[in-house]
């Protein structure tokens, strides 16, 4: 193991998990870490190393990819097999055995590779716990091991998944953009590959609705207006100690982690080069894409409907008095909620807001601590919690479309698409949506 510094040590003594190690082959002078939970995912594994080994090699050898090859022990057999097989070729390659083409190549490209077996036996993850969470939190954990602390270079995680592609300047579009502009977080631009088959659609469908909440909150000017996408996560080692850590969640680990870095540090965008993360349906995780996607084909619910732009103006209306440096009390907040929207105000009262901000200014010394204050008490989860209970009791999910045309034009944007009124266009116009949506997401 590297000399750790006292920061990383007593982060890795606190939160670290004992059960599992990192395999290498003599790692030495990484600055910067790609970690990868795979479950599953022994044919995609071979995509995206292929997918890496194009980009440009000035880093690679100051970049490690960390596989957590990861299943529980009630896995099925099915499962544990494709697993032993991906341990095998990540072994291969890490100890330079040239079994084939594929391996020869990834080899001579100069990529380095390490293990993270949660696979096998006495190895595997707990059922209660087993899932992506845990397998990004041990992979990201054990990366601080593996950096090189006798250098000043920023040390970046960089959080990948299995069954993604990335664009050919992938690795130094992130580095030199962390290193020439001092990130201490940030999110890469992404798109999902729209293919012709069954899932084209349902990826449109999901990838509009995943941008169009983003766009939303972009309107409101909140601070947690960014893409929440696994594969896209950057972060500085310095970022990772101070929200401690990855979380053990099965489902939503993005979310919760994005939204504590939000807490403290801005989360920059990346848009100098992109992430292609999988549009395949998915048994995985209980939702996301891959769930979404299935969903979407097996018909289950109507999945072009999404939340009234009204929402967000509410949301837009109490940020600003909310976020506002002038400090009312929790009654004139109350009361100003109230005429911005019923149902806000409510929400507020059900939130317990008079008993929590009072209890705030109690505990904030100073401007920075009530900031501070505002944003875990206002957070990116509660923020979602009131779009969802305005769709409730005050603006029903409307046409996909119908809100897109209406939060478009306050961006001044228009997509000139000619439609009826809950009318879904077609593929070719939904595509002309979605691209919109890139751009301003």
């Amino acid at each position: 193991m590297n000399y750790l510094p006292e920061k990383v040590a007593k982060y890795l003594s606190k939160y670290s998990l004992p059960n599992w190690e990192l395999e290498n082959t003599g790692i030495s002078k990484i600055n910067s870490i790609i970690v990868i939970p795979a479950i599953s995912e022994y044919q995609n594994i071979r995509y995206l190393l292929e997918s890496l080994s194009k980009n440009d090699n000035k880093y690679f050898s100051s970049t490690l990819i960390i596989f957590v090859i990861n299943n529980s022990l009630s896995s099925n057999e099915e499962v544990k097999k494709d697993n032993r097989k991906s341990i095998d070729l990540i072994r291969s390659i890490m100890f330079k055995e040239e079994n084939d083409e594929f391996t020869k190549k990834i080899i001579s490209s100069g990529l380095r590779l390490a293990l993270v077996d949660a696979a096998s036996k006495g190895k595997e993850l707990p059922d209660k716990d087993c899932g992506v969470g845990l397998a990004r939190k041990i992979g990201m954990d054990l990366a601080l091991t593996a950096f090189d602390y006798s250098t000043q270079n920023k040390k970046l995680i960089i959080s990948l998944d299995a069954d993604c592609k990335v664009q050919n300047n992938y690795i130094n579009s992130i580095i030199d953009c962390f290193y020439e502009k001092n990130f201490p977080a940030a999110v890469v631009k992404f798109e999902h590959h729209i293919s012709e088959n069954e899932t084209a659609a349902a990826i449109i469908c999901y990838e509009i609705f995943l941008r169009y909440y983003t766009l939303g909150l972009k309107l409101a000017n909140s601070p947690f207006a960014f893409q929440i996408v696994s594969s896209t996560m950057v972060f500085d080692l310095d970022t990772y100690i101070k929200v401690e850590g990855m979380n053990k969640r099965k489902a939503a680990e993005d979310f919760y982690f994005l939204e504590k870095i939000a807490k403290r540090s801005e989360i920059e965008e990346i848009n100098s080069t992109t992430v292609y993360p999988s549009s395949r349906s998915s048994w995985r995780v209980p939702f996301g894409t891959g769930r979404s996607v299935q969903r979407f084909i097996d018909k289950v619910q109507n999945e072009y409907l999404l939340y009234d732009p009204e929402s967000f103006l509410v949301l837009k209306n109490w940020l600003k008095v909310f976020n506002n440096p002038e400090k009312l009390s929790a009654k004139e907040y109350l009361s100003t909620s109230e005429n911005i929207h019923p149902g806000l105000y409510k929400f507020l009262i059900d939130n317990k807001f008079e008993y929590s901000w009072n209890k705030i200014m109690n505990n904030s010394k100073s401007e920075s601590q009530l900031v501070r204050q505002k944003i875990d008490w206002f957070d990116g989860f509660r923020t979602l919690k009131l779009i969802h209970y305005l769709r409730d009791k005050a603006f029903p999910l409307i046409n996909m479309f119908d809100a897109l045309d209406s939060i478009l034009s306050y961006f001044n944007y228009s997509p000139g698409v000619k439609r009826k009124q809950n009318e879904i266009p077609r593929k070719d116009a939904q595509i002309i949506y979605l691209n919109i949506l890139r751009e301003l997401t």
